[in-house]
């Protein structure tokens, strides 16, 4: 099957690990060295008041199954580093 990157765009990208929906795509990262699609880039989700999430990146290796409607792929988010959070005075207080 020949896709052309219109046929992506419109193409829903589903997480086969977990079963939930990530987007569709909006992007596609070449390597312009070797010609290979690299990545394939899922706008992030609104959220209130006007902000959106990150970019979800798929590389092209965690592709699974490309469809005539979806894109199954095998996706983990990278781990977000969490800032440890300062003890207030008062919690330090009741401790």
């Amino acid at each position: 099957m020949n896709c052309c990157f219109t046929d992506l765009r419109n193409k829903e990208v589903i997480n086969k690990l977990d079963g939930s929906r990530l987007g569709c795509v909006c992007d596609v990262e070449f390597d312009t060295l070797s010609g290979q699609v690299g990545v394939l880039v899922i706008f992030g989700r609104s959220k209130l008041f006007g902000t959106a999430s990150e970019d979800v990146r798929v590389a092209w290796s965690d592709i699974e199954v490309i469809g005539e409607d979806t894109i199954l792929v095998s996706y983990t988010a990278p781990q977000t580093y969490n800032r440890a959070k300062k003890k207030s005075s008062v919690e330090a207080f009741f401790k």
